[in-house]
């Protein structure tokens, strides 16, 4: 035999030994309902830390803050794994991008919404899924920098009052806002504004007023939705580069006596008026987007 034969035959007794078993589609399963559960449970977790653990909402609302399409389960999910992310993907989504998995990596786990399904009692109910994630971080992408807001102070303000679920008043006195710039009437559907305030203040307290505006269903108590503005406004400033040394929170006092599935219930709040107060501010960053386009093509 000549000494080089045995390279030609290594290739294949190397597969063999390497070849991946058969797919276990129970095993698949067992593993997926046991990482769901986790999921639950981890949700459960984080939530009733923040009860007496300010800083842990405030993590959660710099999380929302980054990432406002995913759900509050999926954010917490994303805290209690991976606080520092800033964008994540599928192992696909990444793939498609050129993009690798960093070896040992075992990414996030969140839940995505399956199959509706119908209880027991006629109504309809949505089945979720556990699915991995992975932050850029733990991918071989180059190192992402969350984009500077480039706005200034006049103009983040003007989008905030662009386009708004109700009037916005300027009055010399606003004495309903007790040593506050703004203040929202439910009963006028009003946001009285008072002059002689600095933009950043203005932009905070009109923020806060705007949130109680979007939670308006109706019959609307302030002080039971008060936090609830409050965080929502925090987002807003987050998402555009205002400073948010103002702000404190007293979750023991906001959560206390809440169960956790409660909390969520509270977050969902915040973070439904925060979207809705991004989602109007954008009207005016696109208009002048369209405005600046067809100056430029001339």
């Amino acid at each position: 035999m000549n000494e080089y034969d045995d390279i030609f035959s290594a290739p294949a007794k190397e597969q063999s030994e390497v070849e991946a078993p058969p797919f276990d589609r129970e095993e698949w399963i067992q593993q997926k309902r046991a990482e769901r559960e986790h999921a639950y449970e981890l949700m459960d977790q984080v939530s009733e830390m923040m009860k007496i653990d300010p800083g842990r909402l405030m993590t959660y609302l710099d999380i929302q803050s980054r990432f406002p399409g995913l759900s509050v389960g999926n954010v917490l999910l994303i805290k209690a794994q991976k606080p520092d992310a800033t964008l994540v993907k599928d192992f696909n989504g990444w793939k498609e991008r050129g993009i690798s998995i960093k070896r040992g990596e075992t990414g996030i786990v969140i839940l995505e919404p399956g199959k509706e399904y119908t209880r027991e009692d006629g109504s309809k109910g949505v089945s979720y899924n556990a699915k991995r994630v992975f932050d850029i971080s733990q991918t071989t992408a180059e190192k992402h920098k969350e984009p500077e807001v480039q706005k200034d102070a006049r103009m983040l303000l003007k989008a905030l009052i662009f386009k708004t679920p109700c009037e916005i008043q300027l009055e010399d006195s606003v004495p309903q806002a007790e040593g506050h710039s703004a203040f929202y009437d439910p009963a006028e559907k009003i946001i009285h504004v008072e002059k002689g305030h600095n933009i950043r203040e203005l932009f905070i307290e009109i923020s806060q007023e705007l949130a109680h505006a979007h939670l308006d269903k109706g019959n609307y108590d302030r002080g039971q939705n008060a936090f609830a503005a409050f965080c929502a406004s925090y987002m807003i400033c987050r998402r555009n580069g205002v400073a948010v040394n103002d702000y404190h929170f007293d979750t023991e006092k906001e959560f206390a006596g809440k169960e956790p599935k409660e909390i969520r219930a509270e977050l969902g709040k915040m973070r439904s008026a925060a979207n809705s107060i991004s989602k109007d501010m954008e009207a005016l960053f696109e208009k002048q987007k369209e405005e600046k386009s067809r100056g430029d093509a001339r």
